[in-house]
Formats: C-alpha cells, structure tokens, sequence
C-alpha cells in the first residue's frame, strides 16, 4: 500500500480524524483509536505506515498530533492532509465552552472521578497500541537497546524528549554507516 493513496471518502477521512481528536486528551492519546479504525478495521495503513505517520509527525515542530495530519495524507494524499488538518483544530475550537462548563464544576467529585476514569483509560488505550508498534519497530538487538534505552531515559529522567528523538536518529544513522 505504500505509495499509493487509499480510496476513502474525504468526509469519512474527517470524521475518523476527528473523533480520535476529541476522544484524546494528548497528542498521542488518539493513537489506539487511530491504529483501530486505519490498521485494524479499514486497513487503510499497516504497523509500519502508523509508525512513520508517527515519527514525522513527532520530528517536526507542532502539537503533539499532528502526525494526524501524516495518517491523512498517507490515506488521502494533499487533500487528505488539509481534512487531516482541519479535524486537527476542529477540538480547540470546542475546547473552550467545554472547559467553562467543567471548570464550573469542577469542585463536583462525580466530575473530578469522570476525569481521573478518562485519563486511566486513556492510559490503558495507550499501552494497548504501543505494543504491536513497538513489534513493528523492533528489528534485532541494537531496536531492542535503543528502545529499552529510550525507555529509561523518558521515565528516570527529565530529558527533552526532542533530544532523544534526535540522539536516536543519529545512532540509527551511524548503525547504518558501519554495516
């Protein structure tokens, strides 16, 4: 599939978009619900497609999703990416009744009980994705260094995590020089 543009109806492409928009509460938060509805159910994208949609998304500057933007296009080429884009910014422009509603009840522990339940599922959702990504990614023994590495330098430290992303890809590179 790579290379070439899966046919999807543009207003399907958005609404797919956009509910793993509004559903995440971070940039990679959508990431489960996107590998379900373009890897698992449609397969629109493999593994390794999410993956790259992934790590372009993550080199460049921006928010969080907008490797959103990168599943877009791989699904829908340029018109793709602008639908991609618009489901992108569509929650923020949501965002704010919706933040003057719960910030008046905020004090309410039902409220503050719905948010702690999203957030753990949102985890859970996380952890559930990352790990056929993680099979995807792991090629041999120096994938496996570089991600445990990487693994330990994100939870014991307070590295950037744009500094590890650009420690990574200069390894990546060496490994690649020496074989």
């Amino acid at each position: 599939m790579e290379g070439s543009e899966a046919h999807v109806n543009l207003l399907v492409l958005y609404l797919l978009l956009l509910k793993a928009s509004i559903t995440s509460f971070s940039g990679l938060g959508s990431l489960p619900m996107v590998r379900n509805d373009f890897v698992v159910q449609r397969h629109l994208l493999t593994d390794h497609q999410l993956n790259m949609a992934v790590v372009a998304g993550r080199t460049g500057p921006g928010p969080f999703g907008l490797y959103l933007v990168c599943v877009a296009y791989l699904v829908g080429g340029v018109p793709g990416a602008l639908i991609g884009f618009l489901a992108l910014v569509t929650p923020a422009f949501l965002v704010i009744p919706l933040m003057r509603w719960i910030g008046a009840r905020a004090d309410n522990p039902r409220v503050r009980s719905g948010i702690r339940g999203l957030l753990l599922a949102s985890a859970g959702l996380l952890v559930s994705s990352s790990v056929p990504l993680t099979r995807d990614a792991f090629t041999g023994i120096f994938s496996a260094v570089l991600i445990g590495s990487s693994f330990g330098v994100l939870t014991f430290t307070r590295v950037d995590s744009a500094w590890l992303i650009l420690a990574a890809a200069a390894l990546g590179l060496a490994a690649g020089l020496v074989h």
